[in-house]
């Protein structure tokens, strides 16, 4: 039986893009588009050329091969000609292969937003859609505030569809932009319109105001959609659009859908969705949601102890797709729920080769869970425990001792008269029998500290040239005026590998700098020293 096409078309560039927080630069957009272009994603959602000269400089060219690069903007205001529309215009002039107007299907908002009657947006649907494939070009129409306004007024959301699709548009696209509608209303309503409007001619936005966007997406590809909208990571909004990095492997993953529909993106090209995630939030300078389904570095992590031996003898048990479909990776996590299962897996994971009745892995098990009653946690900071396990096997040298170290931090007038803090660290080192003492000035005591001890490693020091601090996360473990601080580092190097480090105190700068020194000697010992 052949299967059914269903588009995706990615809002990460435009709709994405008014994120709080978010900001992409030129050469941000024009990568995420090939990214995305790779992918196998149908439409790329541009943003609004004539908006702001950033995405007027993005619409000069297409950035894509073989995606269709799409324009959004508003249809003809009422009163003018679409002939006479700057907004329009812009988007006519642009490089787009397909312009997305966006038009109200609610009666209320059409009366306060635009201000105008309910047939001149009829009429500006119309106009819109004729001047876009007069050039040539594909038309889709996003019906903005669609659901609520169906609820409101039926029989006028249901004429904005029906204009649009008979005005000759490809897609006419069903919003839930407040995001408050629920599954079962949007499969009820979205198979009432695909009586009117074929389904093949529908597709479906959804925002995540209620945390059910996916599950929207999908009751509407139930319903007869056959168009989807959605962002990486979940971007957009508020609370964001449907996360197209939890639709396409559903899409292609589970039977329900598999069977039924095709869509562009293949199995090969699933295999770089978790690197495309995480690309995409390094170039946001944002943390990946650890926890994010089917790309989060926890979507296959086991911490419980039975789960993990559960696990080890069968991932089925607690895996619902292998994990390398969507280029993830299995993580049998060490923490204080962890059992022997736990360790002997991360252990073997890590090359270390040990038997399991080896005393030595029952006293690394009790060496954990101790030191993570005290705040410590392995389970986001793998180098420590890797350095831990081995330091109890016996197969880590001593590289160096650090005798001391200060820190000062100051706060005084600068040459201009402005009042600024400044921080400086002094750190004597004992590397072979011959003492080393380096001081740095930097931002904050840490940055300090880490700049002096790795300013001078005698002859270690070339193994650490190309090493860079890249997160630094507190976290107090105990409440009060005797907290137990924890700290976590994340180093990478020149190579592209990046390693994480835990310490913990009563003191911040003390925790700090457990961390700092773990994150040197498991660069040392990666590297052979």
């Amino acid at each position: 039986m052949s299967r059914e096409r269903v588009t995706l078309l990615d809002t990460t560039l435009r709709d994405g893009a008014q994120t709080t927080g978010v900001d992409f630069s030129l050469d941000d957009k024009r990568q995420i588009a090939g990214l995305l272009d790779r992918l196998g994603i149908d439409y790329v959602e541009g943003g609004y050329p004539g908006a702001n000269p950033l995405d007027t400089e993005f619409f000069e060219a297409k950035p894509t091969k073989t995606a269709r690069f799409a324009a959004f903007g508003m249809t003809k205001r009422a009163g003018r000609s679409a002939a006479n529309d700057p907004g329009v215009a812009a988007l006519l002039d642009s490089a787009a292969d397909s312009i997305v107007f966006v038009a109200k299907a609610w009666d209320y908002q059409v009366h306060v937003a635009l201000g105008c009657t309910l047939e001149e947006n009829l009429e500006g649907i119309v106009e819109s859609v004729a001047a876009a494939v007069a050039t040539g070009r594909e038309a889709l129409v996003d019906c903005e505030h669609f659901f609520d306004g169906y609820k409101d007024n039926p029989a006028y959301a249901l004429a904005c569809v029906e204009t649009a699709y008979k005005a000759g548009a490809r897609w006419v696209v069903l919003c839930d932009t407040n995001g408050g509608t629920l599954p079962h209303e949007v499969e009820e309503i979205v198979r009432a319109i695909a009586e009117k409007v074929p389904g093949e001619n529908l597709g479906i936005h959804a925002h995540n105001d209620t945390e059910q966007a996916v599950a929207n997406s999908f009751a509407a590809l139930r319903g007869g959609a056959r168009q989807i909208h959605g962002a990486l990571n979940g971007l957009g909004e508020r609370c964001g659009n449907a996360n197209l990095c939890s639709i396409i492997p559903t899409l292609l993953l589970k039977p329900e859908f598999s069977e039924k529909f095709e869509i562009g993106v293949t199995l090969e090209s699933l295999r770089g969705l978790s690197k495309l995630s995480h690309t995409l939030d390094e170039l946001l300078n944002r943390a990946p949601d650890r926890h994010a389904p089917y790309v989060g570095a926890s979507a296959f992590a086991t911490k419980a102890g039975i789960h993990a031996s559960a696990v080890l003898k069968d991932p089925r048990t607690y895996e619902h797709v292998p994990p390398e479909t969507v280029g993830n990776v299995r993580r049998v996590l060490v923490s204080d729920q962890a059992g022997k299962s736990n360790i002997l897996s991360e252990l073997e994971r890590l090359g270390v080769n040990v038997a399991s009745d080896d005393p030595r892995v029952s006293r690394l098990l009790e060496t954990v869970k101790d030191k993570e009653a005290h705040g410590y946690a392995y389970e986001g900071a793998d180098a420590s425990f890797e350095l831990l396990a081995r330091r109890i096997l016996g197969t880590v040298p001593t590289y160096f001792e650090v005798e001391r170290f200060r820190v000062d931090v100051e706060r005084r007038h600068n040459a201009q008269g402005e009042l600024e803090t400044f921080s400086e660290a002094t750190v004597r080192v004992n590397v072979d029998g011959q003492s080393f003492i380096s001081a740095a000035e930097g931002n904050g005591p840490v940055n300090a500290l880490d700049l002096a001890l790795r300013k001078d490693l005698g002859k270690y020091q070339k193994y650490i040239d190309d090493i860079e601090l890249q997160d630094f996360r507190v976290r107090v473990f105990q409440g009060g005026t005797d907290a137990v601080t924890r700290v976590l580092v994340e180093f990478s190097d020149g190579k592209g590998e990046s390693w994480s480090t835990v310490g913990v105190s009563a003191n911040l700068i003390d925790a700090s700098f457990q961390a700092l020194l773990d994150a040197i000697d498991y660069k040392l010992l990666k590297e052979g020293a």
